[in-house]
């Protein structure tokens, strides 16, 4: 795919205003307040054969929205005593959990791992998922980007973001965690969640977002005909006239609104010739971030001109360990 997004040097520039609906945090702190209200995150942490020995894994189930019990792996080096600190990572679209010996890099990295099942997904790539969305019900189209896309209360990353944020003070109460030592990592749509959870967790430790969808949604809508954005404008194609209320949908999920909140030191990665999730919405979540909260200097973003959605792959993954592993001193 040739290069088809702004020019590099614009990109580095772009800073494009965004569509805030006047209630956002409002409507983020009555939804997180809400999930909040129905009790402690934890539920449950039960051990289960990994196949590994280096590696000791719990099959975990924390509150998320309105309660439901979200699934996830929770994971640590085998024989390893003092609190270490933990990673919490998102998958990405269409994606579950999958199987606990499938993403081992962070644990294995020395960190504790918690990989948190996307709730109504898991029936497009890899292994599955164990999460149900009991509230999947509400007009929309049959895939996770358009359920509910009419009404913001009804949207499905409402309920996915609100999962996400739960599942770091879920995190925070397992064995062996430095509870103030968490960050969020995430890829396409998990680079987005993480973004999120970024923008409402104000101590979150550190946040390392890649290819994220989510970020300049509209200009993304009339870039790509990829999933999941291609999604959305098959959604619009059949439902015309509903382009009002589907923007005001999606302006509550907006990546950028949450960079613009966060605070936690950031690492961006993003394919130049990315047309899943176009760069020209990574950089401009990277370029805003935290400019609500002061700046924030802690904060790096790395191009692959030549990459898509891939991004930089392995080359990047490297990167990030290192980044972190200096972030928060582990």
């Amino acid at each position: 795919m040739p290069a088809f997004d702004l020019p590099p040097a614009d990109l580095e520039r772009h800073r494009p205003d965004v569509a805030e609906p006047a209630d956002f945090d409002d409507f983020w702190k009555r939804t997180l307040e809400e999930a909040a209200g129905a009790g402690d995150a934890l539920l449950s942490a039960d051990p289960v054969d990994n196949g590994l020995r280096l590696i000791q894994t719990w099959d975990v189930a924390f509150r998320g929205f309105a309660g439901d019990p979200v699934r996830g792996w929770f994971s640590r080096p085998a024989g390893v005593g003092e609190p270490l600190p933990a990673v919490v990572e998102f998958a990405g679209y269409g994606r579950g959990r999958g199987l606990p010996h499938e993403r081992l890099t962070w644990v294995n990295a020395g960190y504790a791992h918690l990989l948190m099942d996307n709730r109504g997904q898991g029936d497009q790539y890899g292994c599955g998922g164990d999460t149900p969305d009991p509230h999947a019900g509400a007009p929309g189209g049959p895939g996770p980007a358009t359920r509910g896309l009419l009404d913001p209360r009804n949207h499905h990353y409402r309920r996915l973001v609100t999962d996400a944020v739960r599942a770091v003070e879920a995190v925070r109460t397992l064995p062996g965690v430095d509870a103030p030592r968490v960050a969020a990592v995430g890829n396409s749509q998990g680079g987005g969640v993480a973004l999120a959870v970024a923008g409402l967790v104000p101590d979150l430790a550190a946040v390392l977002v890649t290819a994220p969808f989510l970020c300049g949604i509209r200009r993304a809508l009339d870039l790509t005909d990829a999933s999941p954005y291609g999604e959305i404008s098959a959604y619009l194609a059949v439902h015309r006239g509903a382009e009002e209320a589907v923007h005001r949908t999606l302006s509550y999920v907006e990546g950028i609104s949450f960079a613009r909140r966060a605070q936690a030191p950031a690492h961006f990665g993003v394919g130049l010739r990315d047309t899943v999730c176009p760069p020209s919405g990574a950089y401009a979540a990277y370029n805003r971030y935290a400019e609500l909260t002061g700046g924030q200097e802690e904060k790096v973003l790395h191009a692959y001109p030549f990459n898509g959605h891939e991004g930089g792959d392995a080359v990047h993954v490297r990167r990030q360990l290192g980044w972190l592993r200096a972030v928060l001193g582990a």
